[in-house]
C-alpha cells in the first residue's frame, strides 16, 4: 500500500486555521444558547401574558376567554394570520378579548420601527388604526435595509395624528421600552417566533385554522 504523503507545513497551518475558527463558531453559538436561556430563565419569573396596559383589537361585552398574540408587523405569517383573527373578532365579539403585544424579531430590519410607530400612534387612541395601515402595506415596506421610519411617518399624517406628539413619542425612550416590556414578557413565556397564541394564559398551538377555531369555540363556550 502506497504511504499518504506528509502534509507541508503550510497545509498544517492552514487545517489548524481552520479547525481553530470551527470550534471558535461553535463557542459562540454554545455561548449564545446559554446566554438565550439564562436570559429566558430570569424574565420568565416576571412574564405576564396581559398586562393592563396591554393593547386589545377587541374587547368582549360579556368576556368568557381571552386570545393574545405576540407578533411582529414584519412577519409574513403574522399577515397571513390577520384575516383570521379578524373573522374570529366578528364571530365570537361579545365573548372573545383579542389582545395584541409586541414582538419584533431580529431578523427583520424594520419590525422595531414599524412598532414604534404603531406605539405612538397608540398614544394618540390611534393603535387599532396603525395596526391594520402596518399590515395593509407589510408588502409595500418589509424586508426593506432601509429605515422606513419616514414612511411610517407618513401613515401617521394620513391618519391625521398630532405629528408633534407622533415625533416626540418616537423619540421617547419610554416607548421603545413599553415595546420591549412586551418583548420581555414573550421570551420569559417561552415565545421566539410570530405569530404566537395564548388562549386563556395557555400556548395553544394547532395545527390547523379549525383546529384554532374550535379550541376558541369550546373556550368561549364554558
Amino acid at each position: 500500500m502506497a504511504s499518504r504523503p506528509a502534509l507541508s507545513t503550510p497545509n498544517k497551518i492552514a487545517i489548524g486555521l481552520l479547525l481553530a475558527a470551527v470550534l471558535a463558531v461553535i463557542a459562540i453559538v454554545v455561548t449564545a444558547n446559554i446566554r438565550s436561556t439564562a436570559n429566558q430563565t430570569a424574565l420568565a419569573g416576571t412574564a405576564q401574558i396581559v398586562r393592563p396596559d396591554s393593547h386589545r383589537l377587541s374587547t368582549a361585552t360579556n368576556e368568557k376567554a381571552v386570545l393574545v398574540e405576540f407578533l411582529d408587523f414584519e412577519c409574513e405569517s403574522c399577515l397571513a394570520a390577520k384575516p383570521f383573527i379578524e373573522d374570529l373578532s366578528v364571530k365570537y365579539g361579545n365573548e372573545l378579548t383579542i389582545v395584541t403585544r409586541y414582538f419584533p424579531l431580529p431578523g427583520h430590519p424594520n419590525s422595531v420601527t414599524a412598532a414604534l410607530a404603531v406605539e405612538a400612534a397608540a398614544q394618540q387612541g390611534e393603535f387599532e388604526s396603525m395596526y391594520h395601515r402596518m399590515f395593509d402595506t407589510q408588502t409595500d415596506w418589509s424586508h426593506n435595509e432601509e429605515s422606513q421610519a419616514d414612511t411610517f411617518r407618513g401613515y401617521a399624517e394620513e391618519l391625521g395624528l398630532d405629528m408633534v406628539a407622533y415625533d416626540a413619542a418616537i423619540a421617547d425612550p419610554a416607548t421603545a421600552d413599553r415595546i420591549e416590556k412586551d418583548k420581555n414578557d414573550g421570551i420569559g413565556l417561552g415565545v421566539s417566533g410570530t405569530p404566537t397564541f395564548f388562549l386563556d394564559g395557555e400556548l395553544i398551538e394547532p395545527a390547523t385554522l379549525e383546529e384554532f377555531e374550535q379550541l376558541v369555540a369550546d373556550a368561549v363556550s364554558k
